[in-house]
């Protein structure tokens, strides 16, 4: 059933309609409306049998999850930026205990400096502490026993209206089965659950929760098979393959920038230019093979990101030039959006078009201000005190208008 509503909502009925027995929540911008619809479908009855805690803290949040997850219940937590940092040391136990929680990152920039727009950099601050990062998230948390975040692009689709196709509630119980935990605190049978590892054993325990992560990377497709074959439509998987059929460049991304570079694609295949994207649908497990078959037959690819790796570049970059590093192909690392900065058409079809003649560097930066960067850089070598980088661009670009002290 199609019906409009915001992105945020969407994913809240998304929850409740998996039936969860706890939801941890702390409101961060832009997570705070799926937590608030959470809290109004509980308070009215429509979700039934959980138990909605208003918590302290991020890191409360995910503690708590922690707790009810071991505990046997199907848990549900959200955050975004600052809060995924708060609670890191929580989001290392959870995957180290292998508890299925899911937990919704509605993307956000990190500061400093401040900076509520979307860029995916919080996530990936997140990369290898052993979370499952994709879509259809219960069903393969408790699968494996790991886990997930579910990434989304803060506010571009957290806060955006749309149309979303709603299924019904004996479809969802049909692809989610009640939850039945591998580990669970038992007064019966107890166990211990934490329990201090030293060098005897540590490097098993983790190879362990490498191998699960193996396990789901077979199981995401078959999932993503088993999701069309009821609800009638394509969803998750590990990539989503665009015009790549012939394509002699390939771009390669993650999130909801891809729908404005679908367009430019259409546009320079009507004027006869080889070119083809590929999305990234799970950054952990990384689907190296199927993104090796993806661009195979390519002359180059194009890395867009919307993160990055101060001291070395790009981020997803570094994964996808890991996963290549046996094709003969040119790769060129492109940051862009970074802290909610505009991907516009104009600017990508100008980007491609210089991919495709080979023109760009090894790392480009996507609508970067040079003129603003460069004279940072001169006060920052001639005088003694050249003030803070934030607030001396913020003057130079005209958005602040403080004198300098």
């Amino acid at each position: 059933m199609l019906q409009q509503t915001e992105g945020s909502h969407a994913v809240a009925e998304a929850v409740a309609m998996c039936r969860p027995e706890v939801i941890c929540a702390y409101p961060i911008t832009p997570q705070t409306h799926i937590v608030e619809g959470l809290g109004e479908l509980v308070k009215g009855g429509k979700l039934e049998n959980c138990e909605y805690i208003n918590v302290e803290s991020e890191f409360a949040a995910l503690s708590v999850a922690i707790g009810s997850s071991a505990a046997g219940a199907r848990s549900y937590t959200a955050t975004a930026s600052q809060g995924i940092l708060y609670m890191a040391e929580a989001v290392y136990n959870a995957s180290g205990l292998g508890l299925p929680i899911v937990m919704t990152v509605g993307n956000r920039a990190i500061g400093a400096p401040i900076n509520i727009w979307n860029d995916q950099t919080d996530s990936m601050s997140m990369r290898d502490a052993g979370w499952i990062q994709l879509i259809q998230a219960f069903k393969i948390a408790e699968a494996v026993s790991l886990p997930v975040m579910v990434c989304m692009d803060g506010f571009i689709l957290t806060h955006c209206y749309d149309r979303i196709d709603v299924p019904e509630q004996a479809q969802v119980d049909e692809f989610l089965p009640p939850f039945e935990p591998r580990q669970v605190l038992d007064p019966s049978a107890p166990v211990s659950i934490g329990a201090m590892v030293g060098p005897e054993a540590f490097t098993e325990v983790r190879y362990l929760a490498h191998h699960r992560q193996m396990e789901a990377l077979e199981l995401i497709p078959k999932v993503a098979e088993e999701f069309k074959a009821i609800f009638g439509r394509d969803s998750g998987g590990l990539i989503g393959e665009y015009r790549t059929e012939d394509a002699e460049t390939i771009v390669i991304t993650l999130g909801s920038v891809i729908g404005t570079m679908q367009e430019v694609i259409d546009e320079m295949r009507d004027a006869g230019e080889k070119i083809g994207a590929v999305t990234l649908r799970s950054f952990r497990p990384f689907p190296a093979a199927a993104l090796r078959a993806a661009v195979g037959h390519a002359k180059r690819v194009i890395i867009f990101e919307k993160c990055l790796a101060v001291g070395i570049g790009g981020i997803v970059s570094n994964n996808v030039r890991m996963a290549l590093s046996d094709n003969d192909l040119a790769s060129y690392s492109v940051i862009g959006g970074l802290g909610g900065r505009p991907v516009t058409r104009d600017s990508l079809r100008k980007l491609f078009a210089a991919g495709v003649a080979d023109q760009l560097d090894p790392t480009h930066f996507l609508d970067l201000q040079h003129d603003v960067v460069n004279r940072q850089i001169e006060r920052s070598s001639t005088e003694h005190r050249p003030g803070p980088d934030a607030e001396n661009i913020l003057r130079d670009i005209g958005i602040v208008a403080a004198a300098k002290i």
